[in-house]
């Protein structure tokens, strides 16, 4: 870093050139892991997406005819066919990266983080069969 002082009117000033280490465009693919973080990012957008999706089709939902079309559109198909990996992936990651967030004390032992982990993917399928039998009571 490279700091210089100068007086001019009787104003100090001081400048600084701090190095900043160049860093290539490709660097998340030096390592293993930082490729599957950046993978696991990119899911975000595909989420994101799918989100915008669900928006869509409530807004339809007074509307039978316009809500199948929308269902029935080529692209919004490619869109659930990609996008349901995609937030898989993006979930199973979240679900192993939770013992490391939240670190649970029993007493003075630490939880077994394949507790906590074991605890979210039971609440996940719970969840899911809820919604299933509750989607099958309106069919």
């Amino acid at each position: 870093m490279e700091r210089t002082s100068e007086v001019s009117d009787g104003i100090s000033r001081t400048t600084s050139k701090e190095y900043i280490r160049p860093m290539p465009a490709t660097w998340w693919l030096t390592r293993k892991t930082y490729f599957l973080f950046m993978v696991r990012e990119l899911t975000c957008v595909f989420v994101g997406g799918y989100a915008l999706f669900l928006l869509m089709l409530a807004m339809r939902r007074d509307d039978p005819q316009a809500f199948a079309a929308l269902l029935d559109s080529r692209l919004l198909i490619a869109l659930q066919i990609i996008a349901l990996p995609m937030v898989l992936y993006h979930s199973i990651t979240w679900f192993n990266l939770t013992p490391k967030v939240l670190v649970l004390w029993r007493g003075e032992e630490r939880v077994s983080p394949v507790l906590i982990a074991g605890a979210h993917y039971v609440a996940w399928i719970i969840a899911s069969l809820a919604i299933l039998w509750i989607a099958s009571l309106y069919r």
